[in-house]
């Protein structure tokens, strides 16, 4: 749930200082590090990733992401004690970047969202990723990995803000997602869980019970309002998230109608009955900024607004006072 049309490409300066030779170095010295350890116990992951450089000769980072991931899914049978932690060395691959999240009326920063961001010599998006990881069946092992990488990031932004993960249905039924939000260092109150993805029928009873001991931890909920992965009516009614959110489509609807009816106006309706917060991303000039504020959402994010950083000293910076709004390039 990104921010812009570009939706999981990677902006140039996010990774500016890592170049192809220094990726290329940082995965050849782990899978040495792999290889090296001569734990029999361990054989099994040699053999494993030995066989996957082989079906990867021309491309070691995609043999040991496969590696990685999917040491998460080997079954008792197969091999003895698997590691318990086989995703020590991803932190090294996957970044977390986060995006400011403000008031639009003022411009504080109230917020972040986390999102993932894996250095990759070819510049993949991590939608691709996180699908490549589901086709596996492997795609909760992922974002759990994810989420563990950017609940330690959240540790370092100001303590005023909350944070924003994304998490698919089915990695939110996983029991370590809550084992991970609530014994962290960042307090429930200040987190915010967006569902990312579909949301079938069948899974909302479901859903809504794996959530409940979070939410009455103080994690707060949130949806998709509009765009092709938008929150049925029926299901907001059922999970009664805090915070509904609309996307590009929505802003380009509302900026093209100016002072005409909202493009979707059963989401407001919704918002009102449920006493849920509009949130708009996306936000990337000043005409979608203005339609939106003339909507009533009271706050958003997007290029214009801020874009997502991977360093830290932009995260200390969100002090939550005002910025001026620059244009989108």
């Amino acid at each position: 749930m990104d921010e812009s049309p570009r939706d999981g490409e990677l902006a140039p300066e996010l990774f500016a200082n890592v170049d192809r030779a220094t990726l290329r170095r940082q995965v050849l010295e782990i899978i040495s590090d792999v290889l090296a350890d001569s734990d029999p116990k361990k054989a099994w992951a040699r053999e494993q990733l030995l066989d996957l450089l082989a079906a990867h000769m021309d491309d070691p980072e995609q043999a040991l992401l496969h590696h990685l991931i999917s040491t998460r899914n080997v079954p008792d049978s197969s091999h003895e004690d698997p590691p318990e932690d086989s995703y020590g060395h991803i932190p090294r691959m996957l970044l977390t970047a986060f995006q400011p999240i403000r008031l639009l009326a003022g411009g504080e920063v109230i917020g972040v969202e986390a999102l993932s961001r894996f250095v990759s010599h070819e510049g993949t998006s991590a939608d691709i990723w996180f699908r490549g990881a589901a086709d596996l069946g492997l795609g909760p092992d992922l974002e759990i990995a994810a989420l563990h990488l950017a609940l330690a990031a959240a540790g370092e932004i100001p303590t005023h803000l909350f944070a924003s993960f994304n998490l698919s249905p089915t990695a939110c039924a996983d029991p370590r997602v809550q084992a991970l939000m609530l014994g962290g260092a960042v307090d429930p109150d200040r987190m915010v869980i967006e569902i990312m993805g579909d949301i079938a029928d069948r899974e909302l009873a479901a859903l809504a019970e794996v959530l409940s001991p979070l939410r009455q931890h103080g994690v707060r909920l949130a949806v998709d309002g509009s765009g092709a992965a938008a929150t049925s009516a029926k299901q907001i009614l059922h999970l009664l998230p805090d915070i509904i959110k609309v996307d590009r489509e929505f802003l380009c609807g509302a900026s093209a109608a100016g002072d005409g009816p909202a493009p979707t106006p059963f989401v407001f309706a919704l918002a009102e009955q449920i006493g849920a917060t509009l949130s708009a991303e996306g936000i990337e000039t000043r005409e979608e900024l203005s339609a939106v504020v003339g909507l009533g959402i009271a706050r958003g994010q997007g290029y214009l607004l801020g874009r997502p950083s991977i360093d830290p000293r932009d995260w200390a910076a969100w002090t939550g006072d005002p910025e001026p709004v620059e244009d989108h390039e």
